[in-house]
């Protein structure tokens, strides 16, 4: 079986591989060169679109991120750079005919910054338009600060960070219409202080992860299968259980060397669950 596109990639228009200006080691052209090599047919460069800042701790920093945080401790992500972005990705298709490359963007906290997304770049010319949770509001107050769940494991159990984290996901799927797929729906649990609280037990927190596929399959959207990390069964398992119909597959690669990772067994435990891959490589899988 060939493999599935990789619906979620990023390039040096992500503003946390360091920049166009950067000697980033996953720029778009090396990414294709990438692709090629390990017979990838197709790909979507999907970059970082998060337009409001949040609090961090300093030991979560990567170095490269650092001039990005003010005196406050806030970090206020770059703007994409739609116009050299979307001639990237142009150049690239004149370059590399016999790849097909998808135009998109991982858009962070849709539901609170739609009308900013709208005023740097027209999301319906995109290909692919990914949603992603990344930061949680600190607070119950309204305009609260927001955090990343890695900075949030410090000053929260272990276990709210999660809660939360779902919480604040069924409002995004509520209060945003303008992504086709979500993301990462694990993204608290890659920083699971496992070395404190023991391994991560999906089992504690299954009926809120049920209840957020159930809304993202009522809304008829599809769910990303982040293989960047660990596999987890229990995702693609109770998204079809839960009404789920379509599937991504993504690496979520930074580098080109984690470009596709883990994808043949990832399209394994998807179809073991049902999904079945469309006529094209870059479609959804489906069931």
């Amino acid at each position: 079986m060939p493999l599935a596109g990789d619906g979620h990639v990023h390039s040096e228009w992500s503003f946390d591989t360091g920049g166009p200006r950067s000697d980033a080691a996953g720029t778009m052209e090396a990414m294709c060169r990438r692709a090629l090599k390990i017979r990838l047919p197709a790909l979507a460069f999907t970059e970082h679109l998060d337009l409001t800042g949040w609090i961090v701790d300093q030991d979560d920093l990567l170095d490269h991120l650092r001039r990005l945080v003010g005196e406050n401790g806030v970090l206020i992500p770059e703007p994409l750079d739609a116009a050299g972005y979307l001639e990237s990705v142009d150049g690239c298709r004149r370059q590399f005919p016999e790849l097909r490359i998808l135009s998109g963007v991982e858009f962070g906290q849709p539901h609170i910054d739609a009308d900013k997304a709208r005023q740097l770049i027209d999301l319906s010319v995109l290909d692919r338009v990914n949603g992603s949770l990344h930061t949680l509001p600190i607070s119950d107050e309204p305009g609260a600060p927001r955090s990343e769940p890695i900075s949030l494991y410090r000053h929260w159990l272990a276990e709210r960070v999660i809660w939360e984290y779902l919480a604040e996901l069924r409002r995004m799927i509520a209060g945003s219409d303008t992504y086709t797929v979500l993301t990462h729906i694990d993204y608290a649990v890659r920083y699971w202080p496992a070395a404190q609280q023991g391994p991560f037990n999906p089992r504690t927190f299954e009926d809120g992860f049920r209840q957020a596929m159930r809304d993202l399959a009522g809304s008829g959207r599809a769910l990303e299968l982040n293989v960047g990390g660990p596999l987890r069964p229990w995702i693609p398992q109770w998204w079809s259980e839960e009404g789920g119909r379509a599937i991504t597959f993504a690496s979520d690669a930074h580098t080109t060397d984690a470009l596709a990772s883990n994808f043949y067994e990832a399209m394994a435990m998807a179809e073991h669950f049902g999904f079945r891959q469309g006529r094209h490589p870059e479609d959804f899988w489906t069931r």
